[in-house]
């Protein structure tokens, strides 16, 4: 990348005269502000915003932009992260049988459809170890019991330190990830269809049939300790009708799924979510 970026994402209580202090930071230090974008959830306080900046010609080196930028955050009472375009994030892809979502999100990566190396696959069973050899990835075969799920959970944790992984994207890997492991390694987005809390467990598109469901829909969320209630990331929904059969809604579900897992991760790594209590803004 010839020209990087910094972004800065930030959260603070809301008051007078946030965008014109946070703006004049940027542009005392030489910077040039490509995007800006904002919102302020009023029933919470808070105002929220995403800013990017040219880093060519900007005053301050990287090392120093968050301790500068601390003596203006920090008397707002303000909580912010910074990133730079030419990160490469790295990403561990975890997966049980279905495929639909780890292929989609290889061939995206592939496509440069978002930037990002892939170099590990983690499962629970041993049935896609020949597409990550198909695409010269690693793949552990970890398998979970409820006897052993403390001991594996520590060589998955290991791994991800080993591969100097940034987020885990769960594509329908079929395992509940412990609390424990979420507190060690917040960074993970999970994709599910969007019958819950309705259609709980196994075969929930067969349940959705009986009961004649108009729409089906998917949803990207983060992990959270309360399972599949972290805050939301990405959603969408596609109709059904009285000749749909469980065949047709399983396919729609799986068409969603890889859509909306993708927009979430590429939102995710483009640095355009915000989380803040159990909600997110995603800033365009």
């Amino acid at each position: 990348m010839t020209n990087p970026k910094a972004t800065l994402l930030i959260s603070c209580p809301d008051q007078r005269g946030l965008v014109a202090k946070i703006a004049n930071f940027i542009y005392s230090n030489g910077g040039n502000i490509i995007h800006a974008d904002q919102h302020t959830d009023f029933a919470a306080g808070l105002f929220l915003t995403r800013i990017e900046w040219q880093l060519d010609g900007f005053n301050l080196p990287r090392d120093l932009i968050n301790p500068a930028f601390n003596s203006i955050g920090q008397p707002l009472g303000a909580k912010w992260e910074l990133h730079f375009s030419d990160t490469v994030p790295r990403i561990a892809i975890w997966v049980s049988r279905q495929d639909h979502c780890l292929f989609d999100l290889i061939w995206r990566q592939r496509a440069k459809e978002f930037a990002a190396e892939i170099p590990l696959i983690i499962s629970n069973h041993p049935d896609l170890k020949v597409v990550a050899d198909q695409f010269g990835i690693d793949f552990q075969y970890i398998p979970i019991t409820k006897d052993n799920k403390q001991e594996q959970e520590a060589k998955q944790i290991e791994l991800l330190r080993q591969y100097k992984i940034d987020l885990v994207v769960l594509a329908k890997y079929m395992q509940i990830v412990s609390a424990d492991f979420i507190n060690q390694f917040p960074q993970i987005i999970n994709i599910h269809h969007s019958f819950l809390p309705a259609f709980v467990g196994a075969n929930p598109y067969h349940r959705a049939f009986e009961r004649g469901v108009k729409i089906i829909g998917a949803t990207a969320h983060y992990a959270t300790a309360d399972l599949d209630a972290g805050p939301i990331i990405e959603q969408d929904v596609v109709r059904v009708s009285h000749r749909d059969e469980v065949d047709d809604l399983v396919r729609k579900g799986k068409d969603l799924e890889r859509v909306v897992l993708a927009r979430a991760v590429r939102s995710h790594l483009q640095n355009r979510v915000l989380v803040y209590g159990n909600r997110t803004v995603v800033f365009e």
